[in-house]
């Protein structure tokens, strides 16, 4: 049996791959914060949570009127979305976290578009793009439930 370069470098590629998947499967399946956060850890990608309740669109938040929240940095348009989200952010802050809607009810994780929103009974819901959202929105409340269902177990 010869030692080729290519002879010895197979087992060592094919552990690497196992290893990668192993990585990926068990990173898919471990608890999300509960909060969806940037690596700046910033919420809701910096949008105004307030602003979607209050102006009907998603609206970029400023610096001086962050507030921080569930270890995460909320951004608003105003001091006075900034002062109503402290005051009562369970009724501002996205559901599930801010995570994709449509991943949740399907019992994963996924980041969001601020431009894929709705708010359904008074609760902000985000998608993770405007395809997905028209997914979505094919049946809001069985996937409000599903989501509901899975969510607890989805968080850390």
């Amino acid at each position: 049996m010869s030692f080729t370069f290519a002879n010895v470098m197979r087992p060592v590629l094919l552990i690497a791959l196992i290893a990668t998947v192993a990585t990926v499967v068990r990173s898919a399946s471990a608890a999300v914060d509960p909060i969806n956060k940037n690596i700046f850890g910033t919420a809701l990608k910096g949008y105004d949570a307030v602003a979607y309740f209050k102006e009907s669109k998603p609206v970029k938040g400023k610096d001086q009127f962050r507030h921080e929240w569930m270890g995460a940095k909320w951004y608003f348009a105003s001091a006075a979305n900034r002062d109503d989200f402290a005051k009562n952010p369970e009724k501002y802050a996205p559901q599930f976290g801010g995570y994709c809607a449509w991943a949740v009810a399907h019992n994963y994780t996924a980041s969001i578009d601020p431009e894929a929103w709705r708010i359904v009974d008074g609760k902000l819901y985000l998608n993770y793009s405007k395809d997905v959202q028209k997914k979505w929105e094919t049946n809001i409340p069985g996937f409000i439930k599903a989501g509901n269902e899975n969510w607890p177990k989805l968080k850390k």
